[in-house]
């Protein structure tokens, strides 16, 4: 019992650190609609510290800290030395609902359904992804079971990959600490492919798995009471993300994952009918897992394969913006999209603004831009001749001292 002053003060400590750790995770979804959440941190590192220490008490991965501290020992970064903490997303594009995991960026996203009257939100964690060789398919699924102490069926693909390194496994490995799946375990309605805690989590953000997705054990046991059965899962391979932050756009660029060999990539392909060869199953104790489709009338859906590598960086970056700008224009400074998709370093960086406002005459045949009060044409100025009129839509954009001015493209042809 911490029952001297400085004790129970080291305790508390040790509580509040904690909390703030999963604290840190969970980000208020901005007002007025951005895209961008969270902020670059730094700490200074101490004479025990590694990158992977670091990276854990701060809630990123692997390759998310040794690529935004190039430079910088992974196992001995020096005492004093300051490490940056890329804790700054661009949320990616598509619907905000149940958790989604983007591949490229080696992360999860949930999105919890808010109640009435409280701000959205959304947790963020770093995962560890399949190797090529054992791609995590994409697609649409939903958790269809949870499992506290999990025991691991690995298939028989695993072991003979184990027993060929000499290190063979049995048919089933009990819950405890030699169990790769942790104390928590989220079945996927893709079959054999689960959401786990780790008993490595050195290799959280890694592309090291045999398709599952690995978290830290602190992570998935945080997460694990907030995530229902039926949560929608969609997976997603997004290296490249574009989304607004106010008048900004801001670019946030993953290095593209490598697609294994055609004949290789055969073999991650999943659909309903197939058997759990290629991932890992469970011991789901109330729920036989073997007849858990059947039983729960749960339509599984069918994985696709992560998308060729050949693919050009700069055709991620123009589907991107083309989804970002479907509802605003904006305009892209290509020089510097260039600059940042050749780091890919995963920091996000303001690389274009929005195009001039577009607003619509109001019936007092005035309109607010950016807080000014901008009087319309009066309406004996109004016609289809290009010369904005009541009721139609007027493109204003910055003049040369900062004023407001009507953009040449009001123009008639």
């Amino acid at each position: 019992m911490l029952s001297h002053p400085r004790m129970l003060r080291l305790g508390l400590i040790a509580l509040l650190m904690a909390g703030g750790a999963v604290n840190a995770a969970t980000y208020e979804l901005p007002a007025d609609g951005s895209d961008v959440i969270g902020s670059v941190a730094t700490v200074t590192a101490t004479f025990e510290d590694t990158l992977v220490d670091i990276a854990r008490k701060n809630g990123v991965g692997y390759e998310d800290i040794v690529r935004a501290n190039p430079g910088v020992n992974v196992w001995v970064p020096g005492e004093g030395t300051e490490v940056v903490i890329p804790t700054r997303f661009v949320l990616p594009a598509g619907p905000r609902r149940g958790i989604v995991l983007n591949l490229a960026e080696y992360r999860l996203y949930y999105f919890p359904e808010a109640a009435e009257g409280e701000t959205p939100k959304v947790m963020t964690y770093p995962i560890s992804i399949g190797r090529m060789d054992w791609e995590t398919p994409l697609g649409n699924t939903r958790v269809i079971s949870k499992v506290v102490n999990p025991a691991w069926y690995p298939p028989k693909s695993v072991r003979d990959e184990h027993a060929a390194e000499g290190r063979p496994l049995p048919r089933i490995v009990p819950p405890g600490p030699n169990n790769p799946l942790g104390r928590h375990a989220m079945r996927l309605g893709l079959p054999g492919y689960l959401i786990h805690g780790t008993n490595r989590p050195a290799g959280v953000g890694m592309r090291v798995t045999h398709g599952c997705l690995r978290m830290f054990p602190e992570d998935i046991r945080y997460l694990f009471d907030y995530i229902a059965i039926d949560t929608p899962v969609r997976i997603i391979n997004e290296p490249i993300k574009i989304g607004w932050q106010g008048d900004e756009l801001v670019m946030e660029v993953h290095p593209i994952l490598e697609s294994a060999p055609a004949e290789a990539a055969d073999d991650t392909t999943v659909d309903a009918g197939d058997e759990t060869e290629t991932a890992a199953d469970v011991d789901a104790t109330e729920v036989d897992v073997t007849d858990v489709d059947a039983e729960t009338d749960i339509e599984i859906e069918t994985a696709v394969e992560i998308e060729a590598a050949e693919k050009d960086p700069l055709t991620y970056v123009t589907e991107q913006f083309i989804v970002a700008t479907d509802q605003r224009p904006g305009d892209l400074d290509w020089s510097l999209v260039e600059e940042v998709v050749r780091r890919a370093d995963g920091m996000p960086v303001t690389v274009g603004v929005g195009d001039a406002e577009i607003i619509a005459v109001d019936a007092d045949n005035e309109a607010v831009v950016d807080g000014v009060e901008i009087p319309a044409v009066a309406d004996s100025e109004v016609g289809n001749d290009g010369i904005a009129g009541d009721n139609e839509v007027v493109a204003l954009e910055d003049g040369p001292g900062g004023e407001v001015v009507a953009s040449d493209d009001t123009a008639a042809d």
